[in-house]
């Protein structure tokens, strides 16, 4: 534990960002898992334009890598295309 006044300020702002970040991290993964499921069907497209917008705002807030946005959309679209 840290002895310091804005260590201790540091140590509760990182577990509110932390709580938040968790948010649009579970988001994007939780729509991962449904595309991994889902087969073409006709919420197919619906599903897609979802996980995309979940992953681009993990990746505008800086939860993942600009880069590791772009793959898992890539991926995202190579699943619900078979």
């Amino acid at each position: 534990m840290p002895l310091i006044k804005s260590a201790k300020k540091k140590m509760r702002k990182d577990a509110v960002r932390k709580k938040a970040n968790k948010v649009y991290e579970t988001a994007y993964k939780k729509l991962m898992e449904q595309v991994t499921k889902a087969k073409k069907s006709k919420n197919s497209a619906d599903l897609l334009k979802k996980a995309y917008q979940a992953i681009a705002k993990a990746a505008k807030r800086g939860i993942i890598h600009k880069n590791k946005a772009n793959r898992l959309k890539s991926q995202v679209a190579r699943k619900l295309k078979k």
